[in-house]
């Protein structure tokens, strides 16, 4: 089977440029709160592969790439617990992306959340999970109207 659009990602945009620029809004809270780019697209890839998203993935690819993201990160991203190139705080920040995004029947409990407290500070974590929580909804988005991923760069 061959998955093709049911809408572009600039339709979708048209079509409700206020709900675009309000995710758009959220997502740039991670950075004001002080988390750095290139935590934040592990994060978003790590959440688009979860769930599938092809558009999510690349695109966020793209933008890890560029702000610096290496490539031994970028591969081992889907097995970032048995690989040794990510910080404390990166693990933190993917152990929380993982159980948020697969929240039904993995909560959070109190070791993780303690674990995630001591790399992060309140306003950071609260940006954290904001992030988490927007690129979950890009990706329903994406995955319902199966965006064509951009060009890899």
């Amino acid at each position: 089977m061959t998955a093709s659009a049911r809408l572009e990602i600039r339709d979708f945009i048209t079509l409700l440029p206020g709900l675009y620029d309000a995710l758009a809004a959220v997502s740039k809270t991670a950075e004001e709160a002080g988390l750095s780019k290139e935590l934040v697209e592990l994060v978003k890839i790590r959440a688009s592969q979860i769930n599938g998203c092809a558009y999510c993935i690349q695109y966020h690819l793209n933008l890890a790439r560029s702000v610096g993201v290496g490539m031994a990160k970028l591969d081992l991203l889907p097995a970032w617990r048995e690989a040794p190139v990510y910080s404390q705080r990166e693990r933190a920040a993917l152990m929380l992306t993982e159980r948020l995004t697969q929240i039904a029947g993995h909560e959070v409990d109190d070791t993780e959340f303690a674990f995630a407290r001591a790399e992060f500070s309140e306003k950071e974590l609260a940006a954290l999970l904001g992030a988490i929580g927007i690129i979950n909804t890009w990706n329903r988005i994406g995955v319902t109207y199966r965006f064509t991923p951009p060009a890899a760069r």
